[in-house]
């Protein structure tokens, strides 16, 4: 998910900062570390800004920021003399933790320093703003091609189109091939998009290199032609001569061998995950619950819903792990939770399949993981595990909420649906058919596998391994789902469960409102 990563330059500024020189004002540096596992380190750090109490530092710190991490962050002031590259704790003003998370959602963050211990830096702040480096732009191109040679024996050519850049050494790299048009030399070539940085680094003038070969199974493809051009000459000139070096040194009355012509050339935003998150889209995490018999009495060490001494469960630790990621990103924290497979009191009848963890279907919010957790604690002992598992009721109940979002026609909502189960599906047909009519939701969803379960249902609902279709036939209009099971991450630290889990999301996020033609409510501004 490389396409996935985004490079974030975040600046920093400080007011009030305490004075650790006599006669003057302190003279600020702020150090950025990160935390890996349990280890602080330096990433990056700003310029010395001298005698000021409240510095604005030029300097920019620049991080990869990855969607299915938590990346914590400090931010550590200091007073330096001599712009020693040594950091003494008497010279420390002040600092503040923070995930990249929390700034990327906010834009900005502003929080008071603080000293160690926990101490008040006085009444030192700072602010954190965060910005995405990133050409946006994607070329998007419909090219056509008129009277090619014929380079067949028995039939026509079977032509193909490469576009080439030129690198920064003047050698030439591939940018993008187009697919094949068989037996065909007027062919019309399917309209592509590129990102720009890839197509021509951004460059509208960086020259650029077209051939035009008819395609040989055997990979000894012929050249039928070429043309030089740039972007911005795609965008002035409607046709090119497609001309073979060859022919043109052997015959004088040589023209060419065809024409390609440019019918659309269009330079388009290509909005990233972060354009949309700190645009203001807001991600709503909802969480649904596996509460069926063959879990096993939650009073039996056995059982997957049987509480540890510490108070967890691999039910628990699944939802820790990722609802710690995505909770930075919903600015209310309230989280919807439902269990299903339980029958509930006081009469505990029929089985419920989507039912409120906290008992109030009116409202069903949780404040926070933590809340969620203690909706989990408190209905466990009060349930009586039955089944059948039933997940289409949920994903509807969902796909409801998640429909409802899309009366606006705007990019300001977007769901991610966690469901925690222990094992086989029971409506596998109803869930694939709310799954295929989910798919043109702003929704993902998210299944975490518990306990020693044959998933092999769960891998079907994945996609992975071909288009998810409904009972109907209907293919999926994109791929919404991410299954994993807990077991391969028992071992593992907690984050790396969420790395998984959530490493589709941003992609799925940008596929949904790229294919409703809908910009961020606040568009990155033009640079």
């Amino acid at each position: 998910m490389s396409d996935c990563v985004s490079l974030v330059e975040i600046s920093v500024s400080c007011s009030n900062l305490l004075d650790k020189d006599v006669g003057s004002k302190s003279d600020p540096l702020c150090v950025l570390l990160q935390k890996n596992q349990e280890t602080w380190s330096e990433v990056a750090r700003t310029e010395q800004v001298e005698n000021s109490s409240s510095p604005s530092f030029s300097s920019r710190l620049r991080l990869q920021f990855h969607f299915e991490s938590v990346q914590n962050l400090k931010f550590c002031i200091y007073d330096i003399d001599n712009k020693s590259i040594d950091l003494k704790d008497d010279d420390f003003l002040g600092g503040a933790e923070m995930t990249l998370g929390q700034i990327v959602s906010s834009k900005s963050v502003t929080r008071p320093l603080q000293l160690k211990k926990n101490k008040p830096a006085g009444k030192g702040s700072i602010t954190v703003t965060a910005e995405e480096i990133k050409d946006n732009r994607a070329i998007e191109l419909e090219l056509e091609a008129k009277n090619l040679d014929k380079k067949d024996t028995f039939g026509k050519s079977d032509p193909f189109l490469e576009i080439f850049k030129q690198g920064d050494n003047g050698k030439w790299i591939l940018a993008h091939r187009t697919e094949v048009v068989k037996n065909n030399l007027n062919p019309v070539w399917k309209k592509f998009s590129v990102p720009l940085h890839t197509f021509c680094s951004g460059d509208l003038d960086r020259p650029l290199k077209v051939d035009c070969s008819d395609y040989d199974s055997d990979g000894s493809h012929d050249l039928i032609g070429s043309f030089s051009c740039s972007v911005a000459s795609l965008q002035k000139t409607l046709s090119f001569d497609c001309v073979h070096p060859e022919k043109q040194k052997k015959k004088k009355s040589y023209k060419n061998s065809g024409s390609v012509n440019v019918k659309s050339c269009k330079i388009l935003a290509q909005y990233t995950f972060l354009d949309y998150v700190m645009g203001g889209c807001q991600i709503n995490f909802t969480v649904g619950i596996d509460f069926t018999g063959s879990n096993g009495d939650p009073r039996s060490p056995q059982s997957l819903h049987f509480m540890s001494s510490d108070g967890m469960n691999q039910y628990l630790t699944a939802l820790w792990s990722v609802g710690q990621v995505i909770q930075h990103y919903d600015s209310d924290k309230l989280f919807p939770a439902f269990g299903f497979g339980a029958k509930l009191p006081p009469d505990f009848q029929a089985a419920h399949h989507d039912f409120a963890l906290n008992f109030n279907p009116s409202n069903p919010y949780c404040q926070g993981i933590e809340g969620v957790v203690e909706s989990y604690r408190k209905v466990l002992p009060q349930l009586k595990l039955s089944g059948p598992t039933n997940f289409s009721p949920i994903i509807n109940h969902v796909s409801s909420i998640a429909a409802g979002a899309t009366a606006n026609n705007t990019a300001s909502q977007y769901h991610v649906l966690l469901i925690l189960t222990d094992g086989e599906i029971t409506d596998l047909d109803q869930t694939r058919d709310a799954i295929v009519r989910a798919s043109a939701l702003p929704l993902s969803i998210i299944i975490v596998g518990v306990g020693p379960a044959d998933f092999s249902a769960m891998k079907l609902l994945d996609g992975d391994d071909g288009v998810l279709k409904s009972t109907s036939g209907e293919k999926v209009q994109r791929d919404i789902v991410q299954f994993v099971p807990f077991r391969e991450f028992k071992e593992s630290p907690m984050a790396a469960l969420a790395s998984s889990v959530l490493a589709e999301v941003p992609s799925q996020l940008v596929s949904h409102f790229k294919a409703r033609a809908l910009d961020p409510l606040k568009p990155p501004e033009k640079k």
